[in-house]
């Protein structure tokens, strides 16, 4: 039977190194000892990963996610309120059978919808390179 990722199988030599900094090699380690010792390793290891990536991403605290909402509303509004300005303006400077107030204001939330679209991709692309990058696919 193959040996699985992390155990040793019967075949390899289980032993631990003296503690005293001598060098010398000690009295083999039981089997159910080891494994605890790997958990061990690996939870220490996933603790440690973890700070790390917390201590890369400090700027991105709660007021970096408030404030990304906020920049999704503001490219939603801003175009919607370019929209109606220009379509209020055109509406008065030249009458006409067709509303530019309404079509305007219809272009200019597709367009402020496509923007959000954009910055919210662009988030979630650079958050999925993060986690290829820390192997956690």
């Amino acid at each position: 039977m193959p040996a699985r990722k992390g155990y040793l199988n019967s075949t390899a030599l289980r032993v631990w190194v003296r503690g005293d900094g001598s060098g010398k090699i000690g009295k083999p380690v039981k089997k159910e000892h080891q494994r605890t010792c790997e958990e061990l390793s690996e939870t220490v290891g996933a603790k440690e990963a973890r700070k790390i990536r917390a201590r890369r991403q400090k700027d991105r605290s709660v007021w970096f996610g408030l404030g990304m909402f906020g920049l999704v509303g503001w490219s939603v509004a801003v175009p919607t309120l370019v929209g109606i300005a220009l379509g209020v303006w055109i509406d008065l400077k030249w009458p006409g059978r067709y509303s530019w107030t309404l079509m305007l204001l219809i272009i200019g939330i597709m367009i402020g919808c496509l923007n959000a679209w954009f910055w919210v991709a662009r988030e979630r692309n650079m958050i999925r390179e993060e986690k290829e990058e820390q192997g956690c696919g």
